[in-house]
């Protein structure tokens, strides 16, 4: 079986997200990757070298500049003839390329997987994570988005993939690119910290939020999450939050602070390796996924715990 992985990447390096995919997709069979963007040779280069990689389709073309899903996915499509299985990390770039290609293909994704139990046989998170599915599918060919915490990441050093050049269908002209506004941090971004701390509604509000989960964080080079009850209140920006409609994290560490464990924020952090909670509430759901709990004042354990780091 042939696989084409989508590379996220920046137009000068290959993002993490890739690296997971990578393995996945080598449980499958020989693994091909297509790199779409402008000026990107070097990515591909990088990309060649992951291990295991066979090959890399390297699409350098101005319509792909910004990897706008309308113009990747046609092309991502094209080159679907000669292979069995398109691979996408389940990242907001991933969701909403693979579902197109599906489209094209006339298939049906499967979305999120979490291993692969045979060619066609996979298992993915359904019930906000509640119950784990077992899938079987039918179609001649394979769209499927990867939950990158699921699956170890591949090396980046190794691989002898060749390139070879490709050309799609080009700009669609249905889409435009206007403007990003990213945000830049010294912290880790959270799908990649190691540790991360969280902070719920607790807090009060931003400034509260500010003084108390950031001199935390910062004295672990942790990144900072939060509920999406925090976020809702404007604490903190969209991209901080963590659950089943914000970022999934699987970190060596998760400190959630004054988050009481909604289903909808476990669902993005359950899988972290060491669960510590700190709420003043006994009975809060997130002591039932948590490794290590603590019943108290978060205003008066955060400051205390910072003391003796």
């Amino acid at each position: 079986m042939k696989t084409l992985v989508l590379v996220e990447h920046d137009n000068s390096s290959v993002k993490d997200a890739t690296l997971a995919v990578v393995t996945a997709a080598s449980k499958l069979g020989e693994v091909h990757l297509l790199v779409a963007g402008s000026g990107c040779a070097a990515v591909a280069d990088e990309a060649a070298k992951i291990a295991g990689v066979d090959k890399v389709h390297l699409a350098d073309d101005a319509a792909y500049a910004n990897q706008l899903a309308e113009n990747v996915a046609p092309l991502a499509a094209g080159l679907m003839a000669d292979h069995d299985a398109f691979l996408a990390p389940a990242t907001t770039s991933g969701k909403n390329i693979a579902p197109r290609v599906a489209a094209l293909l006339d298939v049906m994704q499967i979305s999120d997987i979490l291993s692969v139990e045979g060619d066609k046989t996979f298992t993915r998170p359904i019930y906000a994570g509640n119950a784990i599915a077992t899938v079987e599918s039918s179609d001649a060919k394979l769209v499927i988005t990867v939950r990158g915490t699921a699956f170890d990441k591949a090396a980046t050093e190794g691989g002898s993939g060749t390139v070879e050049a490709v050309s799609g269908p080009g700009d669609a002209g249905t889409s435009e690119f206007v403007s990003a506004e990213i945000a830049k941090s010294e912290r880790p971004e959270l799908t990649s910290a190691k540790i991360i701390v969280s902070g719920g509604r607790a807090l009060k509000d931003a400034a509260t939020f500010e003084e108390v989960i950031t001199p935390l964080a910062d004295k672990l080079g942790a990144g900072i999450g939060a509920s999406r009850a925090a976020v809702d209140a404007g604490y903190v920006p969209n991209d901080y939050q963590v659950g089943q409609t914000g970022k999934i994290v699987a970190p060596e560490v998760y400190i959630a602070i004054g988050i009481s464990g909604a289903i909808q924020h476990l669902a993005g952090m359950k899988d972290s390796k060491t669960i510590i909670a700190i709420n003043k509430d006994e009975d809060a759901p997130i002591f039932q996924v948590a490794d290590i709990g603590l019943v108290g004042d978060l205003y008066k354990v955060v400051p205390e715990l910072l003391g003796k780091l």
